[in-house]
């Protein structure tokens, strides 16, 4: 019997996502949710800059499909609510972006503060403090540069600790780079991934496919 989808790694172009992974700062390993690619429509081409892996505490199923598994693929695609549920969740999570195109640091974090900013200002609840936390993400990556194939990591803990962590061959390392004691910020990072306007449907949608699949053997063990 082939095995589900949903137990399965996933290929995003040339970026194997394995089926598990132990993240930088976790006790535990967590299960690949989804994974797609980003990219921008530039000149009528659609140009692939990075890959995007998320992976979940594996509690995640259970808490997830008491609201959830009675709905349909499409209806989990086209639910911001569904997608906000992950992202604030109480499970562990951990992002892996991988570099299909080079980036450099500085280009990395300030598209990503730039989202943050903007969720946070959508929601009426952007601060000095966030300012100086947002100045603190673009230090972290300031002299960082990121080939094709290299990581950056984030792993979102229930304490509310954001770790960062960088992989130029696509090894995990064992423990992180820098901790950022924001949960504020680790919640803003994803969200501007996953969320409603997040900068990978195709991750989004491998979420739904794939959480749909495992809450539904998950019902029926």
């Amino acid at each position: 019997m082939a095995k589900p989808q949903s137990s399965m790694g996933l290929q995003v172009e040339s970026i194997v996502f394995p089926p598990s992974v132990k993240p930088p700062g976790a006790t535990s390993t967590f299960f690949l949710g989804g994974a797609g690619v980003r990219g921008l429509n530039i000149e009528g081409d659609f140009v692939k800059f990075t890959g995007h892996g998320v992976y979940l505490e594996y509690k995640a199923i259970s808490l997830l499909a008491v609201k959830w598994k009675g709905k349909s693929v499409e209806e989990l695609t086209d639910s911001v609510e569904f997608y906000r549920d992950i992202v604030t969740g109480p499970f562990e999570k951990f992002a892996r972006v991988t570099m299909i195109l080079p980036l450099t640091g500085k280009q990395f974090s300030e598209k990503v503060a730039e989202n943050c900013v903007a969720i946070w200002k959508s929601l009426g609840s952007y601060t000095e403090a966030d300012a100086k936390t947002i100045d603190k993400f673009l230090e972290i990556f300031k002299n960082q540069n990121f080939p094709p194939g290299s990581s950056i990591l984030f792993t979102f803990s229930l304490v509310g600790s954001l770790t960062i962590s960088f992989s130029k061959d696509g090894c995990i390392p064992e423990a992180g780079s820098v901790v950022i004691e924001d949960e504020k910020l680790g919640e803003a990072i994803l969200e501007s991934m996953i969320g409603k306007h997040g900068v990978s449907p195709a991750t989004k949608k491998s979420l739904a496919s794939r959480l749909f699949d495992l809450m539904n053997q998950k019902a029926n063990n």
